[in-house]
């Protein structure tokens, strides 16, 4: 087997490598973990594992919306990196990024109480914090090559998709994979508050959806148990680190501080456990499927 030393890296960006296979790509992810953009020195084990086993669990039961990329968890991808990493095809990237928003919270709650609307679209008026919303809300935003994405309407992912028809679809996919989601992850005691995707075209023009998807780096997931509306919520993800980081008198700008032993265990906990809530296996039974 091809060992990844050997292949062609493409990109490396905060926790993924891309790797070029010729006709196709390995996606790698790592254990690192970032707050505030900037990446810390020390690791959450087994992070890149749950994104991937995950991911591969969505795509499973996605296709009959919309294809996806996903190719195998096994074969072609070299042993040192089994577990973390999918062969996958080569898409061309559409340049918006797919949110949707099945709660009000985060940066949907800032510019709702700022203008009482989130990407152009008007909402009820006395929506609280943490609130469902009466029907998902597609709220795309730009890709930023540096810094932040910025949320922009409808028009404006018309403009850069270049094609009204194909940023309907975009639009349509993104709100049904939402929904389907949301309501196995409901069964399963998890509230999924809101995704981002990635979608592009492969060789023959075919809308698919591709990079990660519903994981706790792209999505914000909450325990049914204890939600309550007016207040933020714990969630399946790296709000650990964030409230660590928030507190610990670091001033946001590189380097980034070590994350205490604590915080890396309390955080790899929390991940492993969103991915066997949501599977509904334990996190072993993915290592040994992948394990060379």
């Amino acid at each position: 087997m091809t060992s990844l030393s050997e292949l062609p890296l493409i990109a490396r960006g905060k926790v993924r490598e891309i790797y070029d296979l010729g006709d196709t790509l390995l996606l790698v992810a790592s254990d690192r973990i970032s707050t505030y953009d900037v990446v810390h020195p020390n690791t959450i084990p087994d992070k890149g594992k749950v994104l991937t086993a995950l991911s591969v669990f969505w795509f499973e039961r996605l296709g009959s919306i919309v294809p996806n990329h996903f190719i195998s968890a096994t074969d072609g991808v070299p042993a040192e990196v089994r577990g973390r990493a999918l062969v996958v095809k080569k898409l061309s990237m559409l340049p918006v990024e797919c949110v949707v928003r099945g709660y009000i919270t985060g940066s949907g709650w800032k510019d709702y109480l700022a203008t009482g609307k989130v990407s152009g679209l008007e909402l009820p008026a006395g929506l609280q914090e943490s609130e469902q919303l009466p029907e998902p809300l597609y709220t795309p935003s730009t890709k930023a090559e540096v810094g932040h994405d910025e949320a922009i309407d409808f028009e404006q992912t018309v403009e850069l998709i270049g094609d009204r028809a194909l940023a309907e679809r975009v639009r349509d996919v993104s709100i049904e994979v939402y929904a389907k989601a949301a309501e196995h992850a409901r069964s399963k005691g998890v509230i999924l508050a809101d995704t981002k995707f990635e979608l592009g075209r492969d060789a023959n023009g075919e809308l698919t959806l591709g990079d990660e998807v519903l994981t706790p780096d792209s999505s914000r997931f909450w325990p049914v148990e204890g939600y309550a509306v007016g207040r933020g919520q714990p969630s399946f993800d790296k709000q650990i680190v964030r409230d660590w980081a928030a507190g610990s008198g670091w001033d946001k700008s590189p380097p980034a501080p070590a994350i205490p032993d604590d915080v890396v265990e309390k955080t790899r906990a929390r991940y492993i456990e969103a991915y066997e809530l949501i599977a509904g296996e334990p996190f072993d039974a993915w290592l040994e499927r992948t394990e060379p």
